[in-house]
């Protein structure tokens, strides 16, 4: 009976923390701590015989919540089989030939073409049941919404949002961090928003893995492409037909449906020899791999043999999922930190003692929420195993020790005042409800001050609490009268003349900026570096015009979604804004863009990634910035859609320059790119509006 009790409570937090996970978005429970109760609910199963009804080794994806259109698959889809050991794929494997390829981590889609044109696409849900967003489907940036065969085509692939747009998304949304801590819960929330003009701003793509069916239409004749094709390809003369004989391999559906226009998972073919280093390769790709992955996906290349193995109750014995076994060390809880946000979120941050995971030393670890805090049952000395969540982020993946003796804060840690728990959609985080947050105004002032905003060099963090806790500063337009207060702030800690003069110095050259910098420095929730540039684009950098825009205008623009229109507009319609506005306006003075460059799209439709140290710009973002004043694009990593790689050392062998080398990208220099934009400008090399600032 005891057992059985456990069981059941294993049930309920299990279903609890998949369905936040899968239906809402959100985590309360690390991915690594779901994996070992699930490990254990399944061994408590073969101890006991005993399999409660709701158990989620039964079941395979998330409870339908949400208002989409429910839609019953033709037959149940089913989860795949794991394992954490190589040894595993290669007893599974056996003599037999497969295709190993990475295990996506994002949201299962069922696509269904017909008469050449994408009809449908449906989640998988939870295997019986999935929610139609055809809609959201036709938004994703790689798929073909038409493709050359013409009869009836059903394929299944995973809808994914890379690292790379994700954290350009985290960086234009205010308070993401409150709903999406990682690409798969973005991508998510993103494929089944009822409004598809998001989904289409979320820059999802789609990759494919499966072909469940491709049927010719009524009547059709095949003869062109009678001959069964080579292994891994299919003929490229006619994309719409099928083989004769049909398909033997998988490997030559995914080369038929990349004739089609689609794009599948990446993938190589195994044997029992080569698969142990097949593993470790791809081990070493996904340190610097764009696409989220949770592991790998052993398949047997015969279709017909995998067929013929047929399924348990919830797994097809044709494929098994491979997870990465993170390093795991145990290290000692020193103490939790309480990092206030100008979102009003108080986030735990766990301090542990340094340990070395992956080749670096970590010593610090977000725990999200107050959620996943109680689920750890974190307390101060106690002994916790820390890993990094696919090989990158820091994470604490269980407790030995439990003492769960760390106490929420009544008060919040900057101001003092009041704090409270809110729960939304069964995620418990902890907020500061003091609107006149001094944290809330720091990070304020922080952004304001940034790098990409007014670039006021001097001005960290704790220099800017300092000066608001002192009262010197208390709205954007008092930096600019900083010098005032002389005595008080060369008596500050740390400060002397030296510095006192180069603030000074940093806050007088930010007087002169450019609209795009001040917009995105308002700190306006929505509106990152990104969108303000278009918006000041579009409006020829015209200040009266950017202030004054209405909803209506402001979605027209590329990229400007409902959400952040209603905020830009509320931000300039609140009389307390428009008030400090005209103040601070008062304080700078906005820079003439030239024309020439500003409306030179030279580079429009080109992808550049930078790497390296640089001579002719102050920084990478000054790179970035005329870039995308050329109409370019710049980009935090190298992928098959890069145009360019600017490395002033083209020869060296980073793993950008490999990345390149492999996929045929061309490594410029400095020059090089100055050069490509100046002739592509009709300018001379090193054209002086083309440049940096040295």
């Amino acid at each position: 009976m005891e057992k059985l009790s456990y069981m059941k409570e294993l049930v309920g937090r299990l279903n609890e923390a998949s369905m936040i996970y899968y239906s809402k978005g959100s985590e309360i429970m690390p991915n690594i701590e779901y994996d070992r109760l699930y490990d254990e609910l399944l061994e408590l199963e073969a101890q006991t015989g005993v399999v409660l009804s709701n158990s989620p080794t039964q079941q395979v994806g998330y409870e339908v919540l949400s208002d989409l259109p429910k839609e019953r698959h033709p037959q149940r889809m089913l989860s795949l089989d794991k394992t954490k050991e190589v040894s595993a794929l290669e007893e599974w494997i056996g003599n037999h030939e497969g295709l190993l390829s990475w295990k996506l981590d994002g949201l299962t889609i069922v696509l269904t073409y017909e008469g050449g044109r994408l009809s449908k696409a449906v989640t998988r849900g939870n295997g019986e049941i999935g929610e139609v967003i055809t809609e959201n489907a036709r938004q994703f940036a790689n798929l073909p919404l038409s493709i050359p065969f013409t009869g009836k085509l059903v394929l299944r692939g995973e809808a994914v949002i890379t690292y790379s747009d994700f954290h350009k998304i985290n960086e234009t949304i205010e308070g993401i961090d409150a709903k999406y801590k990682n690409p798969r819960n973005l991508c998510s929330g993103s494929v089944r928003q009822l409004n598809t003009k998001i989904a289409k701003e979320r820059n999802i793509r789609f990759y494919a893995f499966t072909l469940v069916m491709a049927q010719l239409p009524e009547n059709a004749e095949n003869e062109e492409n009678a001959e069964k094709p080579a292994s891994g390809s299919m003929p490229g003369s006619m994309p719409g037909s099928l083989p004769k004989e049909g398909f033997r391999l998988r490997s030559e559906q995914l080369g038929w449906l990349r004739a089609q226009g689609f794009e599948h998972v990446e993938y190589v073919r195994v044997t029992r020899e080569n698969l142990s280093q097949t593993v470790s390769s791809f081990a070493e790709k996904i340190v610097t791999y764009d696409v989220p992955s949770d592991g790998l996906v052993l398949t047997f290349d015969d279709i017909e043999y995998g067929k013929s193995l047929g399924t348990t109750a919830k797994f097809p014995r044709d494929a098994i999922a491979f997870k990465w076994r993170d390093e795991t060390k145990e290290t000692k809880l020193l103490e939790i930190e309480w990092s206030a946000s100008r979102t009003g979120l108080i986030n735990p941050v766990a301090v542990f003692e340094p340990v070395e995971l992956e080749g670096t030393t970590v010593s610090r670890a977000s725990v999200h929420n107050v959620s996943i805090l109680r689920e750890l049952k974190l307390g101060i000395g106690d002994t916790v195993c820390v890993y990094k969540a696919n090989m990158i982020i820091p994470q604490i993946s269980g407790n030995l020790t439990g003492s769960n003796n760390v106490e929420i804060p009544q008060t919040c840690p900057v101001c003092g005042r009041k704090t409270a728990l809110r729960n939304e959609n069964g995620v418990v985080t902890l907020i500061c409800e003091n609107p006149e947050c001094p944290a809330k105004q720091v990070k304020a002032f922080a952004h304001f001050v940034s790098r990409n905003a007014m670039n006021m060099d001097g001005l960290s963090e704790a220099t800017m609490e300092k000066l608001i806790d002192r009262g010197l500063i208390r709205k954007f337009a008092d930096l600019f009268r900083i010098s005032q207060f002389e005595k008080e702030i060369t008596e500050m800690e740390g400060f002397g003349e030296k510095s006192f003069r180069k603030l000074c110095e940093a806050v007088e050259k930010a007087r002169n900026t450019v609209p795009a910098r001040f917009l995105f420095g308002l700190g306006i929730p929505g509106i990152g570096s990104a969108n303000a540039k278009l918006i000041c684009r579009h409006c020829g950098n015209d200040w009266a015009r950017i202030q004054n825009l209405n909803t209506s205008e402001l979605v027209e623009i590329e990229g400007i979604g409902e959400i952040m229109a209603e905020n830009y507009v509320a931000y300039f319609s609140d009389e307390k804004n428009r008030k400090q506005l005209e103040e601070l306006l008062a304080e700078i003075h906005f820079e003439e863009i030239h024309d020439e460059v500003e409306n030179n799209r030279v580079l429009e439709g080109k992808t550049f990634v930078i790497t390296g140290s640089l001579e002719h710009f102050e920084n990478r973002e000054a790179l970035k910035e005329l870039i995308e004043r050329l109409g370019g694009k710049a980009a935090g990593s190298v992928s098959a859609k890069t145009s360019y790689l600017i490395n002033n050392d083209n020869t060296s062998n980073s793993t950008k320059n490999r990345k390149a080398g492999e996929l045929g990208v061309p490594v410029i220099t400095e020059e090089e790119f100055l050069e490509l934009a100046g002739k592509a400008a009709g300018g001379p090399s090193g054209n002086d509006e083309l440049e940096g600032p040295a």
